[in-house]
C-alpha cells in the first residue's frame, strides 16, 4: 500500500520543481552558483538587487 504514495509524492515532487523553475524561483539562487563557480571571490547581488536589475533591463517581462 506504500507504493502509490512513493508514486504519488514523486509526482508531487516533480510538479513542484516544473512550477518552481517555470515561475523563476530557481534563476537567483543559479545566478549565486554561476558566480561562485565563474567569479569566485566577488561580490554578489543580494536578492533584491539582483530581480530588480533583471526586470529593469527587460521591461517587456514585467507584467505591470
Amino acid at each position: 500500500m506504500g507504493r502509490p504514495f512513493t508514486g504519488l509524492a514523486r509526482a508531487l515532487r516533480h510538479i513542484g520543481w516544473y512550477w518552481t523553475t517555470l515561475m523563476g524561483d530557481n534563476d537567483y539562487r543559479c545566478y549565486l552558483e554561476y558566480r561562485r563557480r565563474a567569479h569566485p571571490g566577488e561580490p554578489v547581488l543580494s536578492e533584491r538587487d539582483y530581480w530588480r536589475r533583471r526586470h529593469d533591463s527587460d521591461p517587456g517581462a514585467r507584467c505591470c
